[in-house]
């Protein structure tokens, strides 16, 4: 048994609404009718030490081969939920979003086993009282509140010397049947890597592609990595976006972009 207990609140660092990669997809961001103006409050961030902490649990097991493990966690999501209220002015309507950030339990677990050249792995989770945006002109605060089953099912494949293979599956579900869910009830995607190590794992070259069946977007994200020695390794790549600019990946079909790092240990 693992017991967690983290005690940092820090959340994700979102792009101002003004940047080169600011979320415009209506899966994040809710839209307000043309000539409407939008007032987007100041995040409440929670910053108490201990009553904001993230606390979990981990069981692990080994069985007939399989790696095994049960988890829990009670979190914060990293991501603000942007409830919304509308008000009526003289000079005309006024939507306000005030982001919040919100708990929830979250209830998982894990399995992989390797046979011969193949490993399958796979990860599933239940969350309890997520938030997503509706556009149900009857609701309050434009948000909807449901359970959430996510799973994952991985497949690596070591046949050809210094070179993986991984395909992964990515699904998501929300249980409830809820007024107009901005987000399908069922999300799929699909991710595929290709990895080869050259001049004894010196030199690593990839691909990786990223697909939604949904939004029919994607990215794809070729990168070359290379060790001038065992505490540095320099790499570049590209990221190329397609698709709908309404999913959250083809929001950013107008910004490829190419890559540099240093990467640097002790």
């Amino acid at each position: 048994m693992q017991l967690l207990w983290i005690m940092d609140q820090s959340y994700d660092v979102l792009p101002e609404p003004d940047a080169v990669y600011a979320f415009s997809s209506p899966l994040l961001v809710p839209t307000s009718p043309p000539g409407v103006p939008v007032d987007l409050r100041p995040v409440e961030k929670p910053n108490r030490f201990f009553a904001d902490s993230d606390v979990g649990f981990r069981l692990s097991a080994f069985w007939e081969g399989w790696d095994l493990t049960l988890n829990y966690l009670y979190h914060y999501d990293d991501l603000p939920v942007l409830f919304r209220t509308v008000s009526l002015r003289p000079e005309g309507p006024l939507v306000t979003l005030a982001p919040r950030y919100k708990r929830t339990h979250l209830i998982g677990g894990t399995f992989s086993n390797a046979f011969g050249d193949l490993t399958i792995r796979g990860e599933v989770g239940f969350s309890f009282k997520r938030f997503f945006l509706t556009n149900d002109r009857d609701d309050l605060d434009g948000v909807v509140e449901t359970d959430l089953l996510e799973y994952v099912v991985g497949f690596d494949w070591y046949r050809i010397e210094e070179t993986l293979v991984s395909l992964q599956v990515f699904q998501s579900r929300v249980t409830d049947q809820v007024p107009g869910l901005v987000r399908d009830r069922v999300d799929t995607t699909l991710t595929l890597l290709f990895r080869r190590e050259f001049y004894n794992d010196t030199l690593v070259a990839e691909m990786i592609g990223l697909h939604n069946l949904n939004a029919k977007d994607g990215l794809i994200r070729p990168k070359v990595s290379y060790a001038l020695n065992d505490n540095v390794t320099v790499w570049t790549g590209v990221d190329l976006f397609y698709g709908s600019r309404k999913g959250l990946f083809g929001q950013f079909d107008q910004n490829d972009r190419v890559v540099f790092g240093v990467e640097w240990g002790i």
